[in-house]
């Protein structure tokens, strides 16, 4: 056990300290809420640090320093993530359902009661009476209809899988939303607890995928969150003000204000001097460590594929042969780019998802083998290929240094690499998921615990609008339906198996390692609770006094 004082920040002098209305139910151990598991010494996925203790106190602003800052914050145009703007949106939708930490089921949030048949081909989501948006208006089962609908037509993040696999939404009553799905998928809710089931009020208007705040008839974010819109300055700030007729009561943070970062050591210097309370860090193996102990407080989430060389399959790309696919992945050794990015401290692997996972199946990944890898290349140059690629990476020091170390071992095969830099994350996520302008960079698919069926989908299907390398094989697309509809843990984990030997063959793109996530935040930051995709709900968060002493 040690101590650590949390440091004075003059912000928080003006805390109120007066008892006011909490948010119920938000930091129920069910919910998982911050500190209920213990560091990640083990490598498990958990909260990390002291335990939340103490009467909570109503008042204060937590700034949180955004991965990637969204543009906007329609769900239609910003992918529900805890990277690319989940946090900030569920902050002012929340999600009708979100999963359940300690044990990866699914439970309501913002809906009263989340039901399914006996085959799991039927979901039915009760709302409270008298829901209303924060602006009035009612939340009753058609704006949950209606809301969904245009994310669909909007196109956002997941709306494919949502066709593909709901053949119907029923509304039999004001409160009662009723799913009916084309065949079985038991973690259906993971779709409830991301972009679809952020509800948007009508009175947001503006068409789907329409820009914040721009022309007339622009979109408004309004939703049923504990937050309002207070600020938007895209690029510089997003301020969100408490709803005093929240749900569950006025949340105790009066607001929540998030900030642009750079980097995963900056984001954590800001973190330590004060300038932000909490932070998403992403795949900095060194800073992470760092974070951990120096004994801040967190949301630990070492997954599987979060580090992987992202190739560009499309027509008129290098990567269209899978040859060059196949050389790749067998001239860079994993080893290699953990060494080298990471410091050694993370886990080198070509397989889909790391042995800490529930659904690892002990089916190999591509080795590394610079022989098979050179002969593979030299085939692809007898026929045309003139050898050069082009890898897009930022100047984030754990990002360069992976892009080096792929570039000195694909030359060494014969490949001529150069490295195109991106000016920050969001130009490269633009420049990769918009303009499929690069022929390789690291990215991340990450095989979630909660529902593993999702992001082999995102990643590798044909018709999926967030596959970035343009992989289309209608046998992988049977292979990852069969994961979907796998009826047991058993029957899912033997379904992964052959995605991987699949892939092992047609290369979507290399993997070479689980990655960590970890959000961190401050020893006076209590009451997070955590989603799917490391969203954050914030809407029971609160603040302790400073000068207070933490025990760990």
């Amino acid at each position: 056990m040690y101590t650590r004082k949390i440091r004075f920040d003059p912000r928080f002098v003006a805390l109120g300290l007066a008892g006011a209305l909490m948010l119920a139910g938000c930091a129920s151990s069910s919910g998982g809420t911050s500190g209920s598991v213990s560091p990640s010494s083990s490598g498990a996925a958990g909260f990390v640090g002291a335990p939340d203790v103490g009467e909570r106190i109503d008042g204060g602003v937590l700034t949180f320093g955004s991965y990637s800052f969204p543009s906007s914050l329609d769900p239609t145009r910003t992918q529900a993530a805890g990277s690319t703007g989940g946090t900030e949106m569920a902050a002012i939708y929340d999600t009708l359902v979100r999963s359940d930490s300690t044990n990866g089921s699914f439970v309501p949030q913002l809906a009263k009661t989340l039901s399914n048949n006996s085959d799991f081909t039927s979901y039915t989501v009760t709302l409270a009476d008298g829901l209303t948006f924060s602006d009035g208006s009612p939340l009753d089962a058609e704006a949950v209809k209606w809301s969904i609908d245009r994310f669909v037509a909007g196109k956002g993040d997941v709306s494919q899988t949502w066709l593909n696999i709901v053949d119907r939404i029923e509304t039999p009553d004001a409160t009662t939303v009723e799913f009916v799905l084309e065949r079985p998928w038991r973690q259906f809710p993971a779709l409830l607890s991301l972009g679809p089931g952020m509800i948007v009020a009508r009175s947001s208007g503006g068409k789907a995928g329409s820009v914040s705040g721009t022309g007339e008839g622009a979109f408004t974010p309004i939703g049923a969150g504990p937050f309002t819109l207070a600020k938007f300055a895209p690029h510089e700030e997003l301020v969100l003000a408490a709803r005093t007729d929240y749900q569950g009561g006025k949340p105790p943070l009066d607001t929540v204000r998030f900030v642009p970062t750079s980097g995963a050591q900056s984001q954590y210097e800001s973190l330590k001097s004060g300038q932000i309370d909490m932070t998403y860090i992403l795949r900095d193996e060194a800073v992470i460590e760092q974070a951990l102990d120096d004994g801040y407080s967190g949301y630990f989430s070492p997954t599987g594929q979060n580090g992987i060389g992202t190739i560009n399959n499309r027509e008129g790309k290098p990567g269209a042969d899978v040859r060059v696919r196949q050389a790749i992945a067998y001239g860079v050794d994993p080893e290699a780019v953990n060494t080298r990015a990471n410091n050694g401290l993370g886990t080198a692997s070509s397989e889909l998802v790391p042995q800490t996972s529930r659904w690892f199946n002990n089916t190999a990944g591509i080795p590394f083998d610079q022989v098979k890898a050179k002969a593979l290349l030299d085939q692809a140059k007898s026929d045309g290929y003139d050898g050069k690629l082009r890898y897009l990476t930022t100047p984030e020091p754990s990002q360069q240094a992976t892009a080096l170390t792929v570039q000195a071992s694909l030359n060494a095969i014969g490949f001529d690499v150069i490295i195109d830099y991106a000016t920050d994350v969001t130009d490269l996520v633009r420049r990769v998921y918009k303009d499929h302008d690069f022929d390789m960079t690291r990215g991340g698919a990450p095989v979630g615990e909660e529902a593993p069926y999702l992001n082999l989908y995102n990643s590798m299907a044909s018709d999926s609008k967030n596959n970035p390398s343009g992989f289309a094989d209608p046998e992988m697309d049977a292979m990852i339906t069969a994961v979907q509809t796998a009826s047991t843990d058993d029957a899912v984990r033997e379904a992964i198996s052959k995605v991987q030997e699949y892939a092992n063959a047609t290369v979507p793109y290399v993997i070479w390692g689980p990655a960590s996530v970890l959000t961190a935040w401050d020893g006076n930051v209590h009451g997070v609770v955590r989603n799917i995709t490391d969203i954050m709900f914030l809407g029971g968060a609160w603040i302790s006094p400073n000068g207070e002493t933490v025990e760990r």
